[in-house]
């Protein structure tokens, strides 16, 4: 179970949210700015609560009495809104940064339609060809936990059914707690088990999808 009870400060309010996330896929949902992606980047360890904790089946990420836990013994696949693929590096060097299971990568590869992309750079490709392939990076990590930020947003609707049974089929595999950022709320209801609607950094209401 994924625990988060954070506080953080941000210029025109304060994220405070108290939440417990089983092995489900959870929506955030709400404006863009209500605090979202910071909710995000505090589990990522890309940015610290000014206090609370965070915590993953006894893993402590964060807790104000201790030294946050590092980025890389988290163990969390993250797909940026803006993609941060590494420009230096072919999408396949991107790809297989971190992959565990090749047979595994290489059938979302063959899902998600890029395999014609793997030799080239990411300025060489589209933004909606980028999303596929910061997708199917964060997937190939075999995460303990999945964070999607807008993850389908720049897809045809024929890719983004794909991408969403995908995305199903893999969670139904794995097991594992998925935190996914959207705008769409037909995507929110179709992929998750419960939706959290943000305002203002605050939990307003918690809905069954």
């Amino acid at each position: 179970m994924l625990s988060i009870q954070i506080e953080k400060k941000l210029p025109h309010f304060k994220v405070e949210v108290d939440m417990e996330i089983n092995d489900e896929i959870a929506i955030l949902f709400g404006p863009s700015g209500s605090g979202k992606t910071t909710i995000l980047n505090c589990l990522a360890g890309l940015t610290n609560p000014d206090q609370g904790a965070i915590a993953n089946n006894g893993d402590v990420y964060f807790s104000h009495e201790q030294k946050p836990l590092a980025v890389q013994k988290r163990k969390i696949g993250y797909l940026f809104q803006d993609y941060a693929l590494f420009p230096h590096m072919t999408v396949k060097k991107n790809i297989y940064y971190g992959m565990k299971n090749y047979e595994l990568t290489e059938q979302i590869i063959e899902v998600l339609g890029i395999k014609h992309l793997l030799n080239k750079y990411p300025l060489e490709i589209s933004g909606g060809e980028k999303q596929r392939v910061a997708l199917t990076r964060a997937l190939a990590t075999e995460p303990s936990i999945l964070l999607l930020d807008e993850p389908f947003s720049a897809l045809d609707q024929e890719t983004r059914q794909q991408c969403q049974d995908e995305l199903i089929r893999l969670h139904d595999l794995w097991n594992i707690p998925v935190l996914m950022v959207t705008h769409d709320l037909d995507e929110a209801k179709k992929l998750g088990d419960r939706i959290f609607f943000i305002k203002e950094g605050k939990i307003e209401k918690v809905v069954l999808a």
